[in-house]
């Protein structure tokens, strides 16, 4: 899981320390719910960890749907991607790890994700992409990981035209704790005066941390936000209760000042750190109609999701890709609300 790393983590700038209002002590926020990862299907058959199952999307808010991508080993021949799909009214954020994913979409954007970059889209009233490994590493196979998140947007913002941020992996934030014992990459956020890379309709962040068996990361956190940790690899105890998290889990944190997250001294894969992904966001508050690629407030609007894309009017699939057995079907297995 190489991301970006770097070797003398001292010459990064360290996380600020948590502050309170009013001048009183810090609070811990206290985890509430733990749950564990589903695993399943995506795309053309390739298994993801569905991170967010058992968690009501009231505590997701902004976030709707996280899967993580792998880890896995292909050989040749193996690699898989995503046939030609819609979306709208929602962002999809894929970060890749490690491995190597194609993105093309009916607007012209694109570009190639690799070893820590992220792909940002906002789907915004309609677009139709595809996520594919290209054709040399498919050829060759190779260590596939990643993850894609799903953001809400407002009602506002469901009808932006569409728009893709290409973040590169010498784009990413990068910062240590105290101690120099994480290695925290900020991809959207704020944590002081520095600022990750990612462009939000609204305020969120979004963290890829690195913790050093036995050590802490301390974070602070803003009290407007949820708070959710999951853990993409390792055995964390989260919170000032020390609530045992292993791989695949995911932690619902309560109100407070700060997340702390300590790696186990004894981790499941000897010799390796802790690997979180940490998220938070602040609440729409917004009704959620979600079916299949649709993200919405209603279910008409999600009828007209369905109706728009039959219609052709959230994109054309560009004539290169286009075959006589083209495939471009939304999935419907997501819940309606």
């Amino acid at each position: 899981m190489p991301a970006v790393t770097v070797d003398d983590l001292s010459v990064l700038p360290k996380v600020p320390a948590p502050v309170a209002a009013g001048g009183t002590v810090p609070r811990a926020r206290p985890v509430v719910q733990v749950e564990t990862a589903a695993h399943g299907l995506e795309g053309e058959g390739f298994p993801v960890r569905r991170a967010f199952t058992g968690v009501d999307l009231a505590d997701l808010d902004p976030f709707v749907h996280l899967d993580q991508i792998g880890e896995i080993d292909y050989g040749p021949g193996e690699p898989k991607g995503t046939p030609w799909h819609p979306h709208r009214g929602f962002e999809t954020v894929t970060y890749m790890m490690d491995g190597v994913l194609r993105h093309e979409d009916s607007t012209g954007g694109g570009g190639v994700i690799r070893d820590g970059g992220t792909q940002w889209m906002t789907a915004g009233k309609g677009i139709l992409h595809i996520e594919t490994p290209p054709e040399d590493v498919v050829a060759a196979g190779g260590v596939f990981h990643g993850l894609q998140l799903w953001v809400n947007l407002a009602s506002k913002d469901k009808w932006l035209d569409p728009r893709y941020q290409d973040l590169t992996p010498d784009a990413v934030a990068l910062l240590s704790s105290d101690d120099g014992g994480a290695l925290v990459r900020l991809i959207a956020g704020d944590l002081g005066d520095v600022r990750g890379p990612g462009t939000t309709h609204s305020p969120m962040s979004m963290i890829h941390a690195t913790i050093a068996p036995g050590a802490r990361l301390v974070l602070p956190w803003p009290q407007d936000f949820n708070a959710l940790v999951y853990v993409l690899a390792g055995n964390a105890l989260v919170g000032a209760e020390q609530r045992p998290l292993e791989t695949g889990q995911i932690a619902v944190h309560g109100p407070g000042d700060l997340l702390q997250v300590d790696a186990a001294q004894q981790q499941a894969r000897a010799g390796h750190p802790l690997e979180l992904l940490v998220l938070g966001g602040r609440p729409l508050r917004e009704p959620v109609a979600w079916m299949g690629p649709f993200v919405m407030n209603t279910k008409a609007e999600i009828a007209q999701a369905f109706d728009d894309f039959e219609a052709g009017k959230l994109g054309q699939i560009p004539p290169e890709y286009e075959t006589p057995d083209a495939d471009l079907e939304p999935t419907t297995d997501s819940p309606l609300d």
